[in-house]
């Protein structure tokens, strides 16, 4: 479940060890100039707001990655990296610590 509050979407989803979820910004509909873009010709940008964090990702060799990120954290991600889902019409985010890039202040 999805629920808007200030500012930040509240989800029902906790991911698993070594994942974030993340709500994406959305995508630019005109250029600087003002040319309107239609759908089809927006790049999406890579980055986002973080709604969950999963637990600290442990490895075989005992070695431990904690998350560098906490909910409410505006990031940025790898281009490619994460997998989107749709939760009650929402498109998310699933994104490896390992491909966070940033957090923006």
């Amino acid at each position: 479940m999805v629920k808007a509050q200030k500012g930040v979407t509240k989800v029902s989803i906790k991911p698993l060890m070594g994942y974030v979820l993340v709500q994406p910004s959305e995508a630019e509909s005109r250029t600087a100039s003002g040319i309107i873009l239609p759908e089809s010709a927006q790049e999406k940008p890579a980055q986002g707001i973080v709604l969950a964090v999963g637990d600290d990702m442990v490895f075989e060799n005992g070695k431990v990655l904690k998350a560098s990120v906490k909910p409410g954290d505006k990031v940025v991600y790898k281009k490619w990296g994460g997998d989107e889902i749709k939760v009650d019409g929402k498109e998310l985010k699933l994104v490896k610590f390992d491909d966070l890039m940033a957090i923006l202040e």
